[in-house]
């Protein structure tokens, strides 16, 4: 499930690099005018045949700087939290946890592109916009995702598709969109479990 949640972009592009540095810088001010979201989605993953290999549902939310939530309820729960500094990838069914500095966030979630603001970051992907929807697509192709386009509806983040170097195509329709209130701040603290095994990969300082 975690592969699934990591990759991005598709086809090669005929657009020059100002071209390409324009729709990242409007795809990031678009972003950045999104201070926080929280939303359920549904999502649908086919393979490379485009049969529908798995369904499911869950709770997204984002607020910048740097917060994630993503919370999959069916079929398997998994949880992904960011909270500013560190990353939490909780999986119930394993009992276990797995620490991440947020600086490899977007290994584990692409999707943590949408509240990272590091320059250093963004300059790793090309960006191309087409209509309401931008192609983002990893400028090294060593990423085990190979494209994730989000689009949006009246500045509105409302779907989302990541595609994996196996060809897999995960989609994710967001419904009941809103901006966060005060207690769905609590979402970006992660709450260690009992008795869970935990994974600490976090580079430590000397």
């Amino acid at each position: 499930m975690k592969k699934l949640l990591c990759a991005v972009l598709l086809s090669p592009l005929l657009y020059s690099n100002a071209v390409l540095a324009d729709d990242a810088k409007q795809l990031r001010e678009t972003l950045n005018g999104t201070e926080s979201l929280k939303a359920d989605f549904k999502q649908t993953v086919t393979d490379v045949n485009k049969k529908v290999i798995q369904s499911g549902a869950g709770v997204f939310a984002l607020a910048h700087p740097n917060q994630f939530y993503w919370h999959l309820t069916a079929p398997d729960e998994s949880k992904i939290v960011a909270d500013g500094k560190d990353l939490w990838i909780y999986n119930p069914f394993a009992e276990e946890v797995v620490i991440m500095d947020f600086a490899e966030a977007i290994n584990a979630s692409p999707i943590a592109l949408l509240v990272h603001r590091d320059d250093a970051t963004w300059s790793q992907y090309a960006v191309t916009k087409k209509q309401d929807c931008y192609e983002i697509k990893p400028k090294s192709m060593d990423a085990g995702i190979f494209a994730v386009n989000v689009c949006f509806n009246k500045g509105t983040l409302n779907k989302f598709n990541v595609l994996d170097d196996k060809g897999n195509l995960s989609q994710f329709d967001l419904s009941n969109q809103h901006t966060i209130s005060s207690a769905d701040k609590a979402l970006f603290k992660f709450v260690l479990p009992d008795n869970v095994d935990v994974d600490d990969q976090r580079v430590k300082s000397q």
